[in-house]
């Protein structure tokens, strides 16, 4: 999709700091960040949102977790806790269109999150 942001960091067209890439999946901090530790993470492959995904995705939706996790356990915040979120629609605050998770850790967490 040319005029997704995430497609032009993944074809590196626009700059990132990619934390994490592999054939599948690319890691990435987030610009805006709501904790100390907030990655994206997200698939190579253009999934609008997890509305739009397939059986097809199943692996790749598996694989995104896995990385989450591999990643928290880098960043050392798999102790003492993280939440991995993923938006979908504009009033749940999806603002880009490529399905992504939200890695954050660091500090506590709250509940409800919204």
């Amino acid at each position: 999709m040319p005029d997704c942001i995430f497609c032009q960091i993944i074809e590196r067209k626009t700059p990132s700091k990619i934390v994490f890439e592999d054939e599948q999946v690319m890691a990435i901090e987030d610009i805006n960040p709501q904790a100390p530790v907030h990655l994206l993470i997200v698939p190579k492959k253009h999934i609008a949102s997890l509305d739009d995904a397939t059986p097809q995705e199943q692996t790749l939706l598996g694989h995104l977790l896995l990385v989450s996790k591999n990643i928290a356990r880098e960043r050392k915040i798999h102790t003492s806790g993280y939440r991995l979120l993923t938006n979908h629609g504009r009033g749940a605050g999806q603002s880009v269109f490529h399905i992504h998770f939200h890695l954050l850790g660091g500090r506590p967490m709250h509940w409800p999150p919204g």
